[in-house]
């Protein structure tokens, strides 16, 4: 980035900070302060050990400083400005995730567009938040877009904040189904003078899982039965006579099917459901930065603030406004929409902004502000001369 690109953004960063209105995390007084300023050079410096006591009221500080980017943290300090980490004297921590789409196992970064990546994030970011609303309970929920690539998730439920790193490891694996044990999804339950196998249905991945068997049945009943017995051989280990088993057992006893019976097809069920709690891990669970959530000192982008990176608001969602969020709209700051710039791109490519695809080609482009600060901020384009 060539000092005329740096110091335009850094001005305009400026502007946006100055009509601003940036509301700053609970007991923000406690936490740690960081940000990323303008520096020239290929690298970023990061400046830390700062309190609010030090930088003074935040808006004040973003519109005088304009920094790159700018953090919190996720911890609670007695004394936040302290150079040592054991100076600090760490008191409790938010417990947070972190959703990016460089994380994201069917997601090629080289091939996929900016736009994909997004879209493919957020259902990943929805996936999360049924787990952590319907798994866990917890209520105390922000969510934000990043302004990169990806979202965050910050739980401030008071029976988080004092859990230690290993804990919170635990939330991490259960969310990502690491090391799932399929057999621990099924109970054993007193059936008159026998014993049941049946599913964990109250909830968790054992009801994921009795939710997929249901569905699962519904598909085969409205196929014919030579369909259906196809269906089920597509599955490992499920030849033709297990198939008809399964199926006769699903037309004589669909009753054990709604409480989770798992013995009522016999192997091939309980085959079935583990083919099925493995399709439910792959297609729920959330891909989320595990040393985000278990580092107890991370620094996590302020709300309110830009990143650097892209020129996009760091922005808070509503829970109900989540379905409907559009990054590539939403998160654009108005303040960059009203007129036009000219940056000088290194090569050809598109971008889409407010509804819009502009193409860009090699050499100076006449741009909306919006896309001219997002490709100088990626740094795929410079500043031209106006």
């Amino acid at each position: 980035m060539d000092a005329r690109t740096r110091e335009y953004l850094k001005g305009r960063f400026g502007d946006y900070y100055r009509r601003a209105v940036v509301t700053p995390p609970p007991d923000a007084d406690a936490r740690e302060w960081g940000y990323i300023p303008w520096t020239a050079g290929a690298g970023t410096t990061m400046v830390r050990h700062e309190s609010l006591l030090n930088l003074g009221h935040i808006g004040d500080f973003l519109a005088r400083e304009a920094p790159r980017h700018a953090y919190f943290s996720a911890a609670r300090y007695t004394d936040p400005s302290a150079n040592t980490m054991s100076d600090k004297d760490w008191r409790s921590a938010d417990l947070v995730f972190d959703l990016d789409a460089d994380h994201i196992p069917a997601i090629d970064p080289e091939g996929t567009s900016y736009k994909g990546m997004l879209t493919a994030c957020k259902q990943s970011l929805l996936r999360l938040l049924d787990i952590l609303e319907d798994d866990f309970a917890f209520e105390e929920l922000e969510i934000v877009f990043s302004g990169g690539r990806g979202y965050h998730v910050h739980v401030r439920d008071e029976g988080v904040r004092e859990l230690d790193s290993e804990a919170r490891r635990e939330i991490v694996d259960y969310i990502r189904a690491i090391d799932l044990d399929v057999d621990g999804l099924v109970r054993t339950r007193a059936s008159g003078p026998t014993t049941q196998r049946v599913l964990r249905t109250e909830g968790g991945w054992g009801k994921r899982t009795h939710d997929r068997l249901l569905a699962f049945v519904d598909e085969l009943q409205s196929m014919t039965e030579e369909e259906a017995l196809e269906r089920l051989q597509e599955l490992d280990g499920i030849g033709e006579g297990r198939a008809t088993t399964i199926l006769g057992a699903f037309e004589r006893n669909p009753q054990a099917i709604e409480t989770g019976n798992v013995e009522a097809g016999g192997p091939g069920l309980r085959m079935l459901v583990e083919a099925l709690a493995h399709e439910v891990v792959e297609d729920q669970t959330a891909p989320i930065d595990e040393p985000v959530t278990t580092d107890l000192r991370r620094l996590i982008r302020l709300p309110g603030s830009l990143h650097g990176g892209t020129g996009f608001e760091v922005q808070r969602i509503e829970r109900d406004a989540v379905d409907e969020f559009d990054p590539l709209v939403d998160a654009v700051p108005d303040r960059f929409t009203g007129r036009e710039i000219r940056v000088d791109a290194a090569e050809q490519g598109t971008v889409d902004l407010l509804g819009e695809r502009t193409n860009i080609e090699p050499g100076v482009n006449t741009v909306r502000e919006c896309v001219g600060v997002f490709l100088m901020a990626r740094g795929d384009a410079e500043k031209a001369k106006e």
